[in-house]
C-alpha cells in the first residue's frame, strides 16, 4: 500500500504537484471536464427529443443537427486539460515503455519533447478560436433559422477557446515536469 508521499504522477515516478495554485488548477481543469460530461448528457437528451419529435410528429426539431457538432467539439475541448493531466491521450507506449526502462532521463526528455509539441498545436487552435470568437462577436453570428429558433455562436467559442488555452497550459506544465526530470540525475522517473 502507498502512503501519500508515494504517489506519483501516473504511476511513474514524478510525485504529483498538490501545492496551493497546483491544487485549484486542478480543481479547474476537473470543473471544465464534469461540465463537458454535463453536456455529453446535454446532448444525449437532445437526441432523444429528437428521435421522439420524429417518431411523433413526423418531423426533426429546429436546431438540433447544428447544437449537436457545436456541443460535440465543445466536449473535447472541454475534456482535453484533464486528459493530458492524467496521461490519457492515445498514443503508442511500446517503445517509450523500452527506452524508459534502460534510459529513464531520455524517455523523459521524449515525453517533454511530446508535450511541447501538443502545448503548440493547443496555443495554435487557441489563437484562431480567439479570432472566430472575436468574429462572431463582432458580427452577430448565430446558427439555426430566423423567425423558427437561432442562437449566437459566440459562448460555443468560447468555450472551444477556454478548452484549448487550459489544454496548452496543461501541456507546458507537464513538458515542465518531464523536462525537469530528464535534466535532474536520481531516481526521478517519469
Amino acid at each position: 500500500m502507498q502512503s501519500e508521499g508515494d504517489k506519483t504522477v501516473a504511476g511513474q515516478g514524478v510525485p504529483p504537484e498538490t501545492g496551493g495554485p497546483a491544487r485549484y488548477w486542478n480543481r479547474g481543469v476537473d470543473g471544465l471536464a464534469a461540465l463537458g460530461t454535463v453536456m455529453i448528457l446535454f446532448l444525449m437528451a437532445i437526441i432523444v427529443a429528437d428521435v421522439a419529435a420524429r417518431n411523433a410528429m413526423g418531423a426533426s426539431l429546429p436546431l438540433i443537427a447544428e447544437l449537436g457538432a457545436l456541443t460535440v467539439v465543445i466536449i473535447v475541448f472541454l475534456q482535453l486539460g484533464a486528459a493530458v493531466r492524467n496521461d490519457r491521450l492515445a498514443r503508442t507506449d511500446f517503445l517509450l515503455a523500452a527506452i524508459s526502462v534502460r534510459w529513464p532521463r531520455f524517455a523523459a526528455l521524449i515525453r517533454g519533447v511530446w508535450d511541447l509539441v501538443g502545448a503548440l498545436l493547443c496555443i495554435g487552435i487557441a489563437w484562431s478560436s480567439w479570432d472566430i470568437f472575436g468574429r462572431d462577436l463582432e458580427h452577430r453570428e448565430f446558427i439555426g433559422v430566423i423567425g423558427v429558433l437561432t442562437l449566437p455562436t459566440a459562448p460555443f467559442r468560447a468555450f472551444i477557446f477556454l478548452g484549448a488555452a487550459v489544454a496548452a497550459i496543461q501541456f507546458l506544465l507537464m513538458a515542465a515536469m518531464y523536462l525537469r526530470a530528464a535534466i535532474t540525475p536520481g531516481d526521478r522517473r517519469p
